[in-house]
């Protein structure tokens, strides 16, 4: 496997010295989200050029750092078709331009059904969900234009929030330019964390085929809620993850979540120490 890491979770204040840090910690890839990271401007709709993309392209290539996923994380489900239009515009943007960033992953979480992109029930109706269908066939005629992938990510909290809703959105659009971005913690709650396993495995008996990149995370269960923890310091299953990978997904890209310059090195090691030795 590949591990990388989200440009987001690293301290940086530009271009160059995120690339260097990355570089430091032997990563080769990243997970990137323009607004999310100094690149000297705040970028705004219409930003994206070829040179702009190539720009950021060659300023990772000189740390031997690639853009793994470009993260352009939009709420599919959103209820106002007027804003809707507006967030499946940017996207398109970053789709148009994902080739001169070096990166053929456009990646995004499915949303929900309100304004806030909070939890709600009716995030489980069949409205939520053929709303999120149409906006992820819009943007997969779009990608399929340009020779690039619409990355789903599955959430529990969101409209898409199970390996058998992930599965119905990928035989319901026929098309190779959707692939899956899969976040196992993502999909887990308190009503199901017990069943880690058979999530894990379920979603790759449904999809495994479709998974193009992995997210890495931990959780605790705790007081009666699901919180997030430090690899390999809570209660997720990697020893199973990474066996799949390793049979089934080989040189993935796995990119760290939400790791600091404290635990960042304990993550890497254990994923490391785990893989080399299944």
């Amino acid at each position: 496997m590949k591990i990388g890491v989200r440009c987001h979770d690293v301290i940086h204040s530009n271009l160059d010295e995120l690339g260097q840090k990355v570089q430091e910690k032997n990563l080769t890839g990243v997970q990137f989200a323009l607004k999310k990271v100094n690149i000297g401007f705040k970028p705004t709709k219409g930003c994206i050029t070829p040179g702009m993309a190539k720009h950021i392209r060659d300023t990772f290539s000189k740390y031997n750092v690639n853009i793994s996923i470009l993260g352009c994380y939009i709420n599919l489900a959103h209820p106002d078709d007027k804003e809707l239009n507006e967030l499946l515009d940017s996207f398109k943007e970053h789709i148009r331009f994902a080739r001169d960033f070096g990166c053929s992953i456009i990646g995004t979480e499915t949303g929900a059904l309100n304004k806030e992109y909070v939890y709600t029930p009716d995030n489980n109706t069949e409205e939520a969900f053929q709303r999120t269908l149409s906006s992820i066939r819009i943007l997969v005629e779009e990608a399929e234009k340009f020779g690039v992938i619409v990355g789903i990510e599955g959430v529990a909290k969101h409209v898409i929030n199970t390996p058998e809703r992930m599965k119905r959105v990928l035989d319901n659009i026929k098309s190779n330019n959707v692939q899956v971005i899969f976040d196992p913690v993502n999909l887990i709650n308190e009503e199901n964390y017990e069943k880690q396993d058979d999530i894990v495995k379920k979603s790759f008996e449904l999809f495994g085929d479709r998974i193009v990149a992995i997210h890495a995370k931990d959780y605790v269960y705790e007081d009666g809620e699901i919180k997030l923890a430090s690899i390999g310091k809570g209660q997720f299953n990697y020893p199973l993850l990474l066996s799949l990978i390793k049979e089934r997904k080989q040189y993935i890209d796995v990119l760290l979540e939400n790791s600091t310059k404290d635990d960042i090195d304990e993550s890497i090691s254990y994923l490391t120490e785990i893989y080399d030795n299944i």
